[in-house]
């Protein structure tokens, strides 16, 4: 029946300012750029997990009514979403090279539970998880 997940949205304010922080600052690159009238589909991958798309929608129509779409951007605004957790190697590293790039940051990098994690959001709001495992 399943043959995976193959995206996953995130709600943004502005697809341009999350393609460009998607793309600049953490090194993904678009999959689909698609319109339909006032209507965008627009996903970007990671570049080593070229089967999974991360989805920048939009709150709005055809699937939200303004009202809906209005409480959704505050909600996000706030960091009140679930976080996204990035894997990476050197977290330190790059923490300091996210935020020379501007990213904001909520926790720098912390050694915990044998690994190295830092907190940042994205221009929307939207909270993500910096992991490095712990070497094995």
């Amino acid at each position: 029946m399943s043959k995976g997940i193959g995206v996953v949205g995130l709600y943004v304010r502005d697809q341009e300012e999350a393609l460009k922080f998607y793309v600049e600052a953490l090194g993904f690159r678009v999959h689909t750029d698609a319109r339909n009238g006032d209507y965008r589909w627009l996903t970007v991958q990671h570049p080593q997990q070229p089967s999974f798309q991360l989805g920048l929608f939009l709150p709005g129509p055809p699937v939200h009514d303004a009202a809906t779409a209005q409480a959704l951007q505050e909600i996000v605004a706030k960091g009140a979403m679930p976080p996204l957790v990035l894997h990476v190697d050197d977290c330190r590293g790059d923490y300091a090279r996210l935020r020379a790039l501007g990213v904001e940051f909520t926790q720098e990098p912390v050694d915990r539970y044998g690994n190295v994690d830092a907190t940042f959001r994205d221009p929307s709001g939207n909270g993500w998880k910096m992991i490095q495992a712990a070497a094995r």
